[in-house]
């Protein structure tokens, strides 16, 4: 069972290693101060979490705060 924010993490990016959808890579953010994830790997890491969730991998409040 994973119980922090960056086991998580790091689970997600080793399942979707070899996805060319996923990627790394940073974009500008919406307000162009920063830097954020591609649409693609955001949503794929809210399902990727949701499903840890329902399996009993995570707790519902650790997936609750986790962000990516």
């Amino acid at each position: 069972m994973m119980t922090t924010q960056k086991e998580v993490r790091i689970a997600f990016w080793q399942a979707f290693d070899d996805n060319p959808n996923i990627s790394r890579r940073k974009i500008v953010d919406y307000a162009g101060t920063g830097k954020m994830y591609t649409t693609g790997a955001r949503c794929a890491f809210v399902d990727f979490v949701d499903r840890l969730a329902r399996d009993g991998v995570i707790s519902a409040a650790l997936a609750q705060r986790v962000t990516l």
